[in-house]
């Protein structure tokens, strides 16, 4: 990935304006964020994951470059790069969408009249919270989710499955992190609502256009999730899966996922 973001910064064909570095400040404290200059109509808004940082979303940046949307990678609270909030546990995606959604008010503040976002993993579950509840009506296009947790549950599950743990261990887990005294105690700030990051139940309540890239050896976000997605609603959603891991799309074939994505935004978004 460090080999990506130095062929992002040095080769002009690849970036409209000279990468920059700034904060976005909201009640959580400064987010560290790279912005790439292109159209100020349109733009890219790019979310990492869990665990990982913004260079890993340099992938998407390079597709939207190439669509000649600005962009802006952000940071939120309680990782490596931004600001430490309380005990510095993560939500699940739930505090940190207010953090991201402040990006995207610095976003509509410069000029941005439609955005795309694009998500990766629990990155993925903050897009999908954004554009159910927009401040800005209209404003959010179109989503671009790469391994997208679309339900916790699940994905908590598979996660205890793969460590060597009976799946039933992440049954017993979901109180921990949903009722407010259980939560309290392992240092979160109140419980989290993990019905509202269900979206193979929530499916009918989806309104944004959307493509998920998922790779079908993820043993950490299973890819059925997805397709009970796209099959739930197919007049929105559109899956493109890959011979991959967990958010190695890109890494398996990138042509193919570059060519997607513009692809895919070049039809749902004409300029």
């Amino acid at each position: 990935m460090r080999l990506l973001e130095r062929h992002l910064l040095r080769h002009p064909s690849r970036r409209r304006t000279p990468h920059t570095r700034h904060h976005h400040h909201d009640p959580a404290g400064p987010c560290p964020a790279w912005r790439i200059d292109g159209d100020l109509a349109t733009w890219a808004i790019h979310i990492h994951g869990l665990g990982s940082t913004r260079a890993g979303t340099l992938r998407g940046v390079l597709a939207a470059t190439e669509l000649g949307y600005t962009s802006l990678v952000v940071s939120y609270r309680n990782t490596a790069e931004g600001p430490r909030v309380g005990t510095g546990r993560t939500t699940f995606g739930y505090a940190e969408t207010s953090d991201v959604d402040e990006a995207i008010g610095y976003a509509v503040r410069r000029g941005a009249e439609q955005v795309v976002i694009f998500g990766w993993s629990m990155g993925a579950a903050v897009a999908l919270q954004l554009a159910d509840h927009p401040r800005h009506p209209g404003l959010i296009a179109a989503l671009v989710l790469d391994s997208p947790v679309l339900n916790w549950t699940e994905v908590i599950k598979s996660n205890c499955a793969r460590s060597g743990w009976p799946a039933a261990a992440g049954h017993l887990a979901i109180p921990w992190l949903t009722l407010d005294p259980l939560a309290r105690t392992v240092g979160l700030p109140g419980r989290i609502p993990l019905p509202t990051f269900d979206w193979t139940s929530r499916a009918v309540e989806h309104n944004t256009p959307t493509l998920i890239l998922h790779g079908t050896r993820d043993d950490s976000v299973p890819i059925r999730l997805s397709q009970a997605l796209r099959d739930a609603r197919p007049d929105l959603v559109e899956l493109e899966t890959f011979d991959a891991g967990h958010t190695l799309c890109w890494n398996s074939d990138l042509d193919r996922w570059r060519n997607t994505v513009t692809a895919w935004l070049k039809v749902r978004i004409p300029r």
